[in-house]
């Protein structure tokens, strides 16, 4: 699991159709964080969410699961949850414009947003504020009408396969290039990044054909990651770290789009079928 944004999404999206418990929900949430403080993200949405603003509370990810429970539909036939992966370079055309909700996503560059599309709903933005703490801000949002331009599985199958091969030559230009010896073997560091993306579970009903696309996202991921934060043994110019942020950057948005891709695959596996 890439983040908790996307745990939150897929667990909560199970819970809600019942095939999930809560207890579920908040065991893979605390693999995230055993604490987890909740904060309205502005005077009217604690007015609406009952949430507490400014200082958060640690009403833990029960207190967040009764929040969503109460702004979403018992009666929906679109998935009620999204999971937002905002980015360098990367479409924000699902945010509501000008708002403090898009800042903050933006800046964390991941948000869920709960309810249905051209209503009220909610907009809810996970930030690490230790090493054993989540804070979540939730704010009351208009949730945006978009024109559904998200990758289908298939093509983000491709888009990994075509990925796969892109990191492959970043790590090879990075293997080409001198560097501290302190980081150690950039292979090592890739597998130790793949552990902790895997340790993060999935809901059982999650496709397999999604389970797949996540699994190559979180490999590009890694190999990206360790690209990215290589240190070479001399300063480089700005014309190569330009180059190498050319090189990085389209491969990030592929992997952004892929998980959005799969992990909306495996939401909408889970809303009630009537």
């Amino acid at each position: 699991m890439s983040s908790p944004s996307a745990s939150l999404a897929v667990w909560a999206s199970s819970w809600l159709a019942g095939i999930g418990a809560p207890d579920d929900v908040i065991d893979a949430m605390t693999e995230w964080a055993p604490m987890h403080l909740l904060v309205a993200g502005d005077g009217p949405s604690a007015d609406a969410t009952g949430l507490s603003w400014p200082s958060p509370r640690a009403d833990g990810v029960a207190g967040l699961l009764t929040v969503i429970r109460r702004h979403l539909p018992a009666e929906r036939t679109e998935p009620g949850i999204e999971l937002l992966l905002p980015g360098p370079g990367a479409t924000t055309t699902h945010l509501p414009p000008g708002t403090p909700f898009a800042r903050s996503a933006i800046g964390a560059e991941q948000a869920v947003v709960v309810g249905d599309p051209g209503a009220r709903g909610l907009g809810i933005v996970p930030t690490v504020v230790g090493p054993d703490v989540l804070r979540w801000t939730v704010f009351v949002i208009d949730v945006p009408v978009h024109a559904g331009t998200d990758f289908t599985l298939g093509e983000a199958e491709y888009a990994m396969r075509e990925a796969v091969r892109g990191a492959a030559d970043a790590l090879g230009t990075m293997q080409s290039l001198p560097t501290r010896s302190e980081l150690g073997d950039p292979r090592a560091r890739i597998a130790a990044e793949l552990a902790e993306l895997s340790r993060h579970r999935y809901p059982d009903e999650t496709p397999e054909r999604a389970l797949r696309v996540l699994e190559s996202a979180d490999r590009v991921a890694a190999i990206l990651s360790v690209a990215r934060h290589s240190s070479p043994t001399e300063e480089p110019t700005a014309h190569s770290a330009a180059a190498r942020e050319d090189l990085i950057r389209p491969l990030w948005n592929a992997v952004r789009s892929a998980r959005l891709g799969a992990i909306s695959a495996s939401i909408a596996s889970s809303v009630p079928r009537r």
